[in-house]
């Protein structure tokens, strides 16, 4: 062999006794075969085999199973994002013709995936009260395959009785889909109550340091499987074997991260309820968050995700005060190291029922800071809303 020929075969060496705790990242896009039967057969290996990077490495495969035995499932497909995981979903199992039900408190880039894409190519949608219940058999009909679940909402907090809608949907030959973010798979079992379609935005607490976007979508049926996986060969869709790297690191800890977020979450959302400047406080813990039965019934814990509705006048000197934060940053998203906070603007993405408050809404997410510094800065946050605007004293 030639040196050119050096140059990009790889020598082969000896593995024996290596053994490393992580997980091997393989990056291909191709695949070889040992021989031209194998190649020409290639289709027979199944939805488990490798046949092209596009379609799976022993790493995303890794991180499959894994989240696949958290979620007490069958199968796992990875997909870009979580807005992904739930569209994927809506792709694989809606018609021309066929309707899918919404909460009120979903994701509104999902009701804009409804309204933007689906509607125009005859797929309707309706958003449902997330607080129906059992309910939602009066508003499944003939044309309903799919309700969709959020709960918590990410942005309002109801806690929706996931059980009696799932009831509700089975009695009818309807599929469930829930988007479990908040809660990740230690909190909340989404196929253990009946879901057909248990989603994940792995940005979130299995990534665990804001590096990287990542969606799974985990289903308790191989039949529902085999449709996800047809719907991402055709449109090309695959993953980054380096984002799954980094999910597999960050799953490590995701368990000692969300205990800890979720105490401190519940602690700093007691102490602020009676604050002068907060006119509700949305933590799916406290007694007033609609939807908390079902929360103390059905969930382990709390994550590290809540609102607070302000008092209104207060956010007039919002803006000033966001910007004075020292320890919180300003941003979308959660589940990293880095306590985040962001306004938020609900009352134009409610249709069904009206949206009372008056007050900004800021949605906190606790991160890994010292607790003592976050209230801190929580307490000059609130007491600069307080004050008058300087215009206002002048």
């Amino acid at each position: 062999m030639k040196d050119l020929s050096r140059c990009v075969h790889h020598p082969a060496v000896s593995h024996e006794g290596f053994s490393s705790l992580a997980v091997p990242t393989y990056r291909a896009s191709t695949i070889v075969y040992p021989d031209a039967e194998s190649f020409a057969q290639r289709k027979c290996r199944g939805a488990d085999g490798y046949s092209y990077g596009l379609h799976g490495t022993p790493t995303t495969r890794t991180l499959e199973a894994q989240l696949t035995q958290l979620h007490g499932g069958v199968r796992t497909v990875l997909v870009p994002s979580g807005q992904a995981a739930v569209t994927v979903v809506m792709l694989s199992v809606l018609l021309p013709g066929d309707r899918v039900l919404i909460p009120d408190s979903v994701y509104p880039p999902v009701r804009g995936f409804c309204a933007n894409y689906l509607k125009p190519r005859g797929i309707d949608y309706h958003v449902y009260d997330p607080l129906v219940g059992d309910g939602i058999a009066d508003l499944i009909d003939a044309r309903t395959k799919l309700v969709w679940i959020e709960s918590p909402g990410s942005g309002t907090m109801e806690v929706q009785d996931v059980p009696a809608i799932v009831r509700a949907a089975k009695a009818k030959g309807v599929l469930v889909g829930c988007d479990n973010t908040w809660a990740s798979p230690l909190l909340f079992k989404p196929l253990a109550h009946g879901a057909d379609f248990a989603i994940e935005a792995l940005t979130k607490y299995v990534g665990g340091h804001s590096d990287l976007l990542l969606g799974s979508i985990t289903v308790s049926d191989l039949d529902l499987r085999q449709r996800l996986k047809d719907t991402l060969r055709m449109v090309g869709i695959g993953v980054s074997p380096d984002e799954a790297a980094l999910a597999l690191r960050g799953i490590e800890t995701m368990g000692v991260r969300l205990a800890h977020m979720g105490h401190i979450s519940e602690d700093f959302a007691r102490r602020l309820e009676p604050h002068p400047a907060i006119d509700r406080v949305l933590h799916p813990a406290l007694p007033s968050c609609p939807g908390h039965e079902f929360w103390k019934r059905d969930f382990k814990g709390s994550s590290a995700v809540f609102s607070v509705v302000l008092r209104p006048g207060c956010e007039e000197n919002l803006g000033p005060a966001l910007t004075a934060l020292r320890i919180f940053a300003i941003g979308a998203s959660w589940g990293g190291t880095r306590s985040l906070i962001a306004p938020m603007a609900i009352k134009g993405d409610r249709t069904v029922n009206p949206w009372r408050s008056e007050g900004t809404v800021l949605r906190i997410s606790i991160g890994l800071e010292d607790p003592d510094d976050l209230w801190a800065d929580l307490t000059d946050l609130f007491a600069k809303l307080e004050r008058e605007p300087a215009a206002k004293v002048a």
